[in-house]
C-alpha cells in the first residue's frame, strides 16, 4: 500500500508538532501561488480563474500521491508558454474550443505521464541534456517576458512565439501604449527587485498585488484605460470529463508529449536538487512520474490545464521547513476558499502588475553564468545551448526543444564514433603506464611495443576508427614493432561488428608477425571475447590484468604466473 500511496507514509507517523511549520509553509505558498496562477493562466492565453482551477485539484492529488515533501505543484511559466505555443499552432484550435482543448491537454499530459511512471521509463529525461535544457529554459524566459509587453504597455499587441515576431509587433503598436498602464508594471517590477533585495522573506508579490488593487480602485484608473483582470467567475469548477475523441486528440499528441517530458524534467531537476539539501528526502522518479500523471489527469476532469512543478514554489516550501505534504494539501484549501469566497477582491487587478510578477519570476531561468563557463571549457556543449536557445527564440517553442535534442544526441553519436585513443608508456621510475602525451620526456616510449587505450565501448560506430587509427600507429613504429597492446579497461562492451573486426584485425597483425595482447579487460567484456571467436585467434595466455603483466610476459614469457593466468582468464560460464 506504501508503493502505491505514499502518503500512508508520512500520515502514520505525522506529529502535532508538525502542524504549524506545515501551515506556515502551505499558506505562504498559496500568497504566492494565487496571483501567479492568474498571471500564468493568461501567459496559456486562458482566462485567470483557470489558473486557479490549476492550482487546486491537482495539488490534492499530488498530496497523496508525491513522494517529495518540498515539491510546489501547479501552473508554471514554462509549461503555460507551451501550452499557447502548441495549441497557437493548430489551425484547428480556433477561439470556441480553446479553452476545451487545453484541458484535453492536461489529460494527454497526465496519461502520458502516467503511462510512462507505471512502465518505469523515467531514463527517457536524460535525452534532455543541461545545455539543451538552459538553452531552452533561457529562450523560453525571454519569449514569456516579452510576451507580457501587451500588457505592461497596455495595448493589444499580436501575440507570438518568435523574438522577431513580437519586437516587431511591439514596435508597430508602440505609440499606442497606455502610460498608466506602463507606470503599473514598471513600479511593480522595481518594487519586487528592491523587496526581495532587501528581504527574500517579504511577500514582495502579494504586496504588489495588492497595491495594484488598491491603486486601481481608488484612483479610478480603470476610466484612464487600465485593463483589469475584471470578473473572477465565482465558485468550484464544474466536473467534466475532456472530449476523449480520436479527432480532438491526433493534432495535440506532439505538445502532449513534449510537455509530458518537460514538466517530469522541471519536477524531477527540482527535486533532486531539494533533495541534496534534505537528508531525510527520497524522491523516487517513476512515482514522480506517477503522481504528475494523476495529478494532470484529475486536474483536467477539473478544467485544469497543463501543470508541474515551480522552482521558485518549491523554493519557498523548503525554506518554509514544511514537515509533511500536509504544506501540499494546505496551499490547496486555501486555493478552494478563495475560489469560492475572495474572487471578487481580484476584480480591479490590473493586468499590468501580473504581468510585472510574471517578468521577475521568470527573469532567473535565464541562466548566463551557465553559459559562459561552457564557452570556456566546453565549446561543443555551447553550441548545443547556443543553438537550443536561437531556435527557441526564432523559429519556435516546440522545434528549439526538439532540435536541441536532436543535436545533443548527434553530439553523443559523434563523440562515442571519435573517442579518445592514447599511446601508453611506462612512466620513469614507476610501475605507471600512461599516456605519453601527458607526460612528455618521462614516459619511456619503447619502438618494440605499442600501447594503446581506448577510452569508449567499441561497437559499429566506431570499430572502423579504431582499426585505421591503430593501423596508423603500427605504420608509424616501422618495422621494429613486434607486439601490441590493448589496454580495454574502458572497454565496457564489444558489439557483433566490432568483434569481426578484431578477429580481422589480429588476423593481419598475425600476418604481419606481431603478436596482440589484452590488458584490464572486465568481466563482461572478457564474456564477450570468448563468446564471439575472439579467444580462439588470441592465445589465453595473451590476456592479462595490467598493462605492466602483458609488458613482462612480452619480454619474459615465462614470467606469467598460474594465479595470474587464473584470474586473466576468468569468465561467467552461467550465461547470466
Amino acid at each position: 500500500m506504501l508503493n502505491i500511496f505514499p502518503f500512508i507514509g508520512w500520515l502514520r507517523t505525522y506529529k502535532w508538532s508538525f502542524l504549524p511549520k506545515d501551515f506556515m509553509a502551505g499558506l505562504t505558498v498559496a500568497i504566492v501561488l494565487i496571483p501567479q496562477g492568474l498571471a500564468y493562466a493568461l501567459i496559456a492565453g486562458l482566462p485567470a480563474v483557470y489558473g486557479l482551477y490549476a492550482s487546486m485539484v491537482p495539488l490534492l492529488i499530488y498530496t497523496f500521491f508525491g513522494t517529495s515533501r518540498s515539491l510546489g505543484v501547479g501552473p508554471v511559466a514554462m509549461d503555460s508558454l507551451l501550452v499557447a505555443a502548441g495549441l497557437g499552432a493548430i489551425a484547428s484550435v480556433g477561439p470556441e474550443n480553446y479553452i476545451a482543448m487545453a484541458v484535453l491537454l492536461a489529460f494527454m499530459v497526465g496519461f502520458i505521464q502516467l503511462f510512462l511512471g507505471l512502465l518505469r521509463m523515467g531514463f527517457l529525461v536524460n535525452f534532455l541534456s543541461k545545455p539543451v535544457i538552459s538553452g531552452f529554459t533561457s529562450g523560453a524566459a525571454l519569449i514569456i517576458m516579452l510576451s507580457q509587453l501587451k500588457y505592461l504597455l497596455g495595448t493589444d499587441i499580436e501575440g507570438s512565439s518568435q523574438l522577431h515576431n513580437i519586437i516587431w509587433n511591439t514596435i508597430l503598436k508602440a505609440g499606442e501604449f497606455n502610460p498608466y498602464d506602463l507606470g503599473i508594471g514598471l513600479s511593480g517590477i522595481l518594487l519586487m527587485i528592491a523587496l526581495r533585495k532587501w528581504n527574500k522573506k517579504l511577500p514582495y508579490i502579494l504586496l504588489v498585488v495588492i497595491i495594484g488593487i488598491v491603486s486601481v480602485y481608488f484612483f479610478q484608473w480603470v476610466d484612464k484605460g487600465v485593463d483589469i483582470v475584471g470578473e473572477i467567475p465565482k465558485g468550484l469548477p464544474v466536473a467534466a470529463i475532456p472530449d476523449l475523441s480520436w479527432k480532438s486528440m491526433m493534432p495535440l499528441w506532439p505538445i502532449a508529449f513534449t510537455l509530458s517530458l518537460v514538466g517530469y524534467l522541471e519536477t524531477i531537476s527540482i527535486g533532486k536538487g531539494i533533495e541534496d539539501k534534505m537528508n531525510n528526502d527520497q524522491l523516487d522518479a517513476n512515482r514522480e512520474l506517477v503522481a504528475l500523471g494523476l495529478s494532470n489527469m484529475t486536474g483536467s476532469i477539473f478544467q485544469s490545464y497543463p501543470v508541474t512543478a515551480s522552482f521558485s514554489r518549491s523554493a519557498i516550501y523548503h525554506e518554509a521547513k514544511s514537515k509533511t505534504n500536509l504544506a501540499t494539501l494546505i496551499t490547496a484549501l486555501i486555493v478552494l476558499l478563495t475560489l469560492l469566497f475572495l474572487t471578487p477582491l481580484f476584480y480591479y487587478l490590473p493586468k499590468a502588475a501580473l504581468a510585472a510578477i510574471i517578468m521577475v519570476s521568470v527573469y532567473n531561468l535565464i541562466d548566463v553564468k551557465y553559459a559562459l563557463v561552457l564557452w570556456k571549457y566546453r565549446k561543443d556543449e555551447f553550441l548545443v545551448l547556443l543553438s537550443t536557445f536561437a531556435i527557441t527564440l526564432f523559429v519556435g517553442i516546440m522545434e528549439g526543444i526538439l532540435v536541441g535534442v536532436l543535436i545533443s544526441l548527434l553530439l553523443m553519436v559523434y563523440r562515442t564514433s571519435n573517442p579518445h585513443l592514447a599511446v601508453l608508456a611506462n612512466i620513469k621510475g614507476t610501475p605507471y603506464y600512461r599516456n605519453i602525451k601527458r607526460f612528455g620526456s618521462d614516459a619511456l616510449v619503447r619502438k618494440d611495443l605499442l600501447i594503446i587505450r581506448f577510452d569508449a565501448q567499441l561497437y559499429f560506430g566506431n570499430s572502423s576508427f579504431f582499426k585505421s587509427r591503430l593501423l596508423e600507429l603500427i605504420d608509424g613504429k616501422g618495422p621494429e614493432l613486434k607486439a601490441v597492446i590493448l589496454n580495454a579497461e574502458a572497454i565496457n562492451y564489444i558489439d557483433s561488428s566490432a568483434a569481426h573486426m578484431l578477429r580481422n584485425l589480429l588476423e593481419m597483425l598475425y600476418q604481419k608477425g606481431i603478436q596482440f595482447y589484452i590488458a584490464g579487460a572486465i568481466g563482461p567484456t572478457r564474456d564477450i571475447l570468448f563468446s564471439s571467436g575472439i579467444m580462439e585467434l588470441l592465445p589465453k595466455e595473451c590476456l592479462f590484468v595490467e598493462t605492466r603483466e602483458a609488458v613482462l610476459f612480452f619480454d619474459d614469457p615465462a614470467k606469467k604466473s598460474q594465479l595470474q593466468n587464473k584470474v586473466a582468464l576468468q569468465r561467467n560460464t552461467l550465461g547470466n
